[in-house]
């Protein structure tokens, strides 16, 4: 294995076993499930790695997902961001 990954079945300090899923696989699982609001498929998601992993690919998904809408549509991601969350043209 190399730095930063666990092995199958290995307990990391804050005890969770790390079973070594892929955490792009468990953020787009993730937010999916937060989408379609299915709150059994948002913990099964949350549980396959740390909070921080998650975290990170779940920026990384948004971060991919904007700079693509942005170039469909012709716009600059910030304009993007903040129509998608109903905020004013700055």
């Amino acid at each position: 294995m190399t730095a930063g990954t666990s092995e199958p079945g290995r307990t990391e300090a804050h005890g969770t076993a790390r079973r070594g899923h892929n955490l792009f696989e468990a953020a787009s699982a993730y937010v999916c499930a937060c989408a379609e609001d299915d709150q059994d498929r948002i913990d099964e998601a949350a549980s396959r790695v740390s909070p921080e992993a998650l975290s990170f690919a779940v920026t990384e998904l948004a971060s991919r997902a904007v700079v693509a809408l942005a170039r469909e549509r012709g716009e600059t991601p910030r304009t993007v961001t903040r129509a998608l969350l109903g905020l004013p043209v700055a």
